[in-house]
């Protein structure tokens, strides 16, 4: 049995344009929140723009990218905090704007900060509108950016760079461009340790379409994946449910050509995407294990002086238990258990919407490691922010609201996160 033969879809004229709401509500939203960050900071004799570019992790990526790696902080207790804790991709791109601008390492970071949001915003609405339409776009992209830590998309952070990175690999994932998906994936693993989840979704669709490329799936499941765009596993668009006795998948192929979805161009650009899919991550921890001299675990090493680490969740797990010893904290523990409780349920509405499995993969792992490091807990929900397609089901819900009410809805919101992330910025802020 030979593969039916498939072709591209044409590309969509005005994409930048088709996209315009999403990046104009996106951009209100978030100087909505500069705005009161601002506002809030002046109150307090504070600099706003300080606290965006210099403070915590903002202040490592600035170091790193002046002096290079090799900086430790040693504790009374005797931990180690080192930089090579910190993916080089950020310092890279602060330390080239200082080199071809004007600009200070710290306003690098800011201003990295702010294009790679717009693009995170670009690529989350790429995304939701493959699968569910501009509708469901728009609002998933305004989802995003109302999360109540939304103002770490500001920050000279790795949030927004890493979000923009994944998100588009996830898109290019979908729509079968394998050598761009995995490229944007080794840019991801060079941004954060979670790239690999990046690197697992592109590794499990690239296993899927290849199983397929092989042997068709059984008609049930043909329409996994969810309800809009092409179903096809070859190319792993992943979502347009099959029409009756259509076994086609159809294939994105270069130039509108049309290939089978077998063929050797798909075979070899997927295998190559999949194969640059982890060297970005891969390359950066063997580097570290050499320059520790502990080998490929000398990065694990890294991370225990920082007191991360993967323990499943135990401790994050005793430290909410420890917050029911007391009537005060016991509302923060209460809180704690809700939000655990709310992604576990978005995570299975996904599932049951069907949602593309290279999505399910990337925001299964992108939660699992956040709720079970060992790391500092106040920064678990930063470390969620990336996993934007547990907000797609909340999107659909969203985007079936009339105008009017979905935007009151989106406003209120936004106006809330606006005062709790000028609060939460000039008080502890985010570790």
């Amino acid at each position: 049995m030979t593969d039916l033969e498939t072709c591209a879809l044409p590309s969509r004229p005005g994409v930048l344009r088709r996209a315009a709401p999403a990046l104009l509500g996106y951009a209100a939203v978030r100087a909505l929140g500069l705005v009161v960050l601002a506002l809030w900071s002046e109150a307090r004799g504070k600099s706003a723009y300080t606290l965006l570019t210099a403070r915590w992790d903002a202040l490592w990526y600035t170091r790193i990218a002046e002096l290079g790696y090799g900086h430790e902080v040693r504790l009374p207790n005797g931990d180690v905090h080192s930089s090579l804790a910190f993916f080089p991709l950020l310092p890279w791109l602060e330390r080239l704007l200082a080199a071809v601008s004007p600009l200070s390492y710290a306003d690098g970071g800011f201003v990295v900060a702010v294009l790679a949001s717009l693009a995170a915003a670009w690529g989350i609405f790429a995304v939701a509108d493959h699968v569910y339409g501009p509708r469901a776009g728009v609002c998933a992209v305004l989802l995003w950016a109302v999360l109540p830590v939304g103002v770490v998309q500001s920050m000279a952070y790795s949030e927004s760079l890493f979000t923009a990175l994944a998100a588009w690999s996830l898109y290019a994932v979908l729509t079968g461009r394998w050598v761009t998906a995995g490229v944007l994936a080794s840019l991801a693993g060079l941004t954060r340790p979670v790239g690999m989840a990046v690197v697992a979704a592109v590794w499990v669709a690239g296993i899927t379409s290849l199983a397929h490329s092989r042997h068709r799936f059984p008609a049930g499941l043909r329409s996994f994946g969810g309800s809009r765009g092409s179903a096809a596993v070859g190319g792993v668009r992943f979502g347009e449910r099959a029409a009756p006795h259509e076994d086609a998948r159809r294939v994105p192929a270069p130039e509108g050509a049309h290939v089978p979805s077998g063929a050797p161009g798909v075979r070899v650009r997927r295998a190559l995407g999949m194969f640059l899919a982890p060297l970005g991550a891969a390359g950066y921890v063997l580097w570290v294990g050499r320059r520790t001299g502990k080998g490929p675990f000398g990065y694990l090493d890294v991370q225990a002086g920082w007191r991360n680490g993967f323990d499943g969740g135990y401790a994050f797990a005793r430290f909410t238990l420890e917050k029911f010893t007391s009537f005060p904290s016991a509302l923060a523990g209460l809180g704690l258990v809700l939000g655990v409780g709310l992604l576990v349920w978005l995570y299975v509405i996904c599932v049951r919407q069907r949602q593309p499995l290279p999505l399910l993969v990337y925001a299964g792992v992108v939660t699992v490691l956040a709720l079970c490091a060992s790391s500092y807990f106040g920064s678990k929900p930063r470390l969620l922010m990336p996993a934007f397609p547990l907000l797609l089901p909340l999107a659909q819900g969203l985007a079936r609201l009339r105008t009017p009410r979905s935007a009151l809805v989106v406003a209120s919101v936004a106006a809330a996160s606006a005062v709790y992330g000028a609060f939460w910025l000039n008080g502890s802020g985010p570790p």
